[in-house]
């Protein structure tokens, strides 16, 4: 039988979602293409446990990041907090907001 994809690589971190951002993927007028930004920015940021090349930390809460959706962010941003001192430590999609 073959090993886990990755190996001997640290496993990433949960990305869960919030109940907003549930019934967002859930609304079937959602555009495709911004359906598929959101899925893959959870990929994202379950793969780099929070730390999304290209994601902004606030100045006021480290843990809340923004991440671009889309090429060059046309499609809005996603707003995330890392739960690193949680067990297990999980990072939370709180927001999208589309442009």
């Amino acid at each position: 039988m073959s090993e886990p994809h990755g190996g001997d690589e640290p496993e990433g971190w949960p990305c869960e979602v919030s109940d907003e951002v549930n019934d967002l993927l859930q609304d079937l007028s959602l555009p495709g293409e911004v359906f598929g930004a959101i899925v893959a920015a959870t990929v994202q940021i379950n793969q780099t446990k929070g730390m999304v090349p290209g994601s902004t930390a606030s100045t006021r809460w480290l843990q809340r990041r923004r991440l671009p959706l889309g090429r060059d962010g046309s499609l809005g941003v996603a707003e995330y907090v890392v739960v690193a001192d949680a067990d297990p430590p999980h990072c939370v999609l709180t927001r999208i907001q589309l442009y």
